[in-house]
């Protein structure tokens, strides 16, 4: 019997479809064209056209976040070379995302010709050489033997892995059939990672006898509770163990803010008021995936002490300064350790002793220039279910981080890579990914200079995100670590900016705000008259006018960022 072979191209776009991709964001090139064919064929496939490979990969990013994997697809080493700076953010942020790249013809391969879009070099690993070291697989398809196995094994590592991997396809082969892809493909799987069972006993026994001991354990959520299942079982354990809840700044989003035991943000001295204190006066606390840095430090600032920690990583967990046991799978962890654990509300209760509510309401005079605090409290009664934040780096992560999120409401930012730039294509990959959600999206002028032009791209969509520009002036998180004439940058006249790429085409609306009157009016408008478009803010605010915690911070990366060499 004859079996109608499929093509290469269909087997990618079908499997991209299979793991939950939708959208796939590309930048055209001679080298993906025959490929991009393949994708624009495949019904279950939208595609669409950045204006840069940088913000395609930041949109691949932001709609990973929202869907759990995303894609783009760029051409041969010069668009390779510039989505690279976004893949290494998704590696950062450990985010599963397909970046596939258009390669050579397979008759190149292996010989002396010298090819345009490379260096100059027969040789043609120059962009393979640079993916290796930000994604976790790669694959260089010339070959249609062995494409099939190639691209499944990459796309499963990059699901297994939760990082980034990286194929590229000989432009030449992608309408080509051949037997190994079937009409009716065999359906993708992954098979389940399982912990090794005396490890898992032995690190739970470990980890109950340590909490069960302890006067006033908190147990802290970090960003690596991404992966779906850990999620619902650390909040499954936060029921159980009656023991307060705190999150590492980069896990906001993760963990729900309104779970009666969440006491709010541990970032040692820019924590949550009240939220420091009881994490650092615990006689033992447990984190679960987090990332110790820098910046998530303070500075090595943290008053935190190994003896009394319990750390929780997705494969291994480490009890103070005793046991650390490897293939322990987190949610099996944290699924084991809930049914051991005795409750405890004696965290819970000191924290209710020394809470004061804030209680001050905030006063201004008539036609005062608008205040950053004033700006986010009306952004914090824009919040519901149906909306998330994007928090470009800069001030935005202090100001975002201060906003209780409702139930459901989803929330973004990049915290251990902290690339500007990044919120303008995360909040069109975001948007696109999670339709039902209005995302709103808060970007430093300096930020939004480097990635402006995929507004074009949003409007294209028929996006509807609200995009507050945040405009001070400068780059003024660097002026807090530390000044100098390049921090100031020229000034835009931005809504005028996004009018013009508008042009008439699709909806979008814009405004200038200067005050809490003209804010209010332009919230009122994007949310009611302009619900249906794109709603594009320009708040002008004073140049020093930022939270208190970006001064802390800043203040203290400065003197991490400004130590001496140590005497040799």
């Amino acid at each position: 019997m004859e079996v109608i072979s499929g093509t290469l191209g269909g087997h990618l776009a079908r499997r991209l479809v299979q793991i939950g991709v939708n959208d796939v964001f590309s930048v055209p090139g001679d080298f993906n064209l025959t490929l991009l064919d393949h994708l624009v064929a495949e019904p279950g496939l939208n595609l669409i056209g950045c204006c840069n490979e940088l913000n395609a990969g930041y949109a691949a990013d932001g709609y990973a976040r929202a869907k759990g994997v995303g894609a783009c697809v760029v051409t041969f080493t010069v668009g390779g070379l510039s989505v690279l700076n976004a893949i290494a953010g998704a590696y950062s942020e450990n985010l599963p995302l397909i970046c596939i790249a258009g390669g050579p013809n397979s008759n190149d391969y292996g010989t002396n010709r010298i090819l345009h879009h490379t260096i100059g070099l027969p040789d043609f690993s120059q962009e393979l050489q640079c993916f290796q070291t930000v994604t976790c697989a790669q694959a260089v398809v010339n070959n249609l033997d062995d494409a099939h196995e190639l691209i499944d094994t990459a796309i499963s590592t990059a699901l297994k892995e939760s990082k980034p991997v990286y194929i590229s396809i000989s432009c030449n082969l992608p309408g080509i059939p051949h037997p190994t892809f079937a009409r009716e493909p065999v359906p993708f799987s992954i098979a389940p990672k399982v912990s090794n069972q005396l490890g898992l006993e032995a690190a739970v026994e470990a980890a109950a006898e340590f909490l069960n001991k302890a006067v006033k354990p908190v147990i802290i959520g970090g960003p690596k509770l991404r992966v779906p299942e850990a999620k619902e079982a650390f909040l499954e354990l936060a029921n159980t163990c009656g023991y307060p809840v705190a999150i590492m700044p980069s896990a906001k989003g993760l963990v729900p803010e309104h779970h009666p035991n969440f006491i709010g943000t541990y970032w040692g001295a820019v924590s949550t008021d009240f939220c420091g204190e009881i994490v650092e006066s615990a006689d033992a606390y447990m984190f679960v995936g987090p990332i110790f840095n820098d910046y998530s430090s303070v500075g090595y600032s943290l008053l935190i002490k190994k003896e009394k920690s319990i750390i929780v990583q997705p494969n291994r967990v480490t009890i103070g300064n005793g046991p650390s046991l490897g293939w322990v799978f987190m949610t099996d962890f944290l699924n084991a350790l809930a049914k051991k654990l005795k409750k405890n509300n004696t965290g819970m209760e000191n924290y209710r002793r020394i809470f004061v509510p804030t209680g001050v309401a905030l006063k201004r005079d008539k036609e005062e220039p608008l205040r950053v605090n004033i700006l986010f409290k009306h952004i914090q009664e824009m919040l519901s279910e149906n909306s998330a934040v994007i928090a470009e780096t800069g001030d935005s992560w202090f100001n975002c981080q201060k906003l209780r999120l409702p139930e459901n409401c989803g929330y973004e930012f990049q915290m251990q890579y902290g690339s500007i730039g990044w919120s303008v294509g995360a909040t069109l990959g975001y948007a696109q990914a999670a339709k039902e959600k209005r995302v709103i999206a808060c970007i430093g002028d300096g930020s939004f200079q480097v990635t402006a032009q995929d507004i074009s791209t949003m409007i294209t969509c028929g996006q509807k995100s609200i995009i507050f520009l945040i405009n001070n002036g400068g780059y003024t998180i660097e002026v807090e670590i530390h000044d100098g004439p390049y921090n100031v940058i020229k000034n835009w006249n931005y809504t005028a900016l996004v009018d013009a790429i508008h042009n008439g085409e699709g909806k979008c609306w814009t405004a200038k705000v200067k005050t809490e009157d003209e804010l209010v009016e332009a919230i009122t408008m994007a949310t009611g008259a302009h619900k249906e478009s794109l709603c594009f803010i320009e708040v002008l605010l004073h140049k020093d006018d930022t939270s208190k915690e970006l001064l802390e911070w800043g203040s203290r990366v400065c003197a991490a960022n400004g130590r001496p060499p140590n005497p040799q």
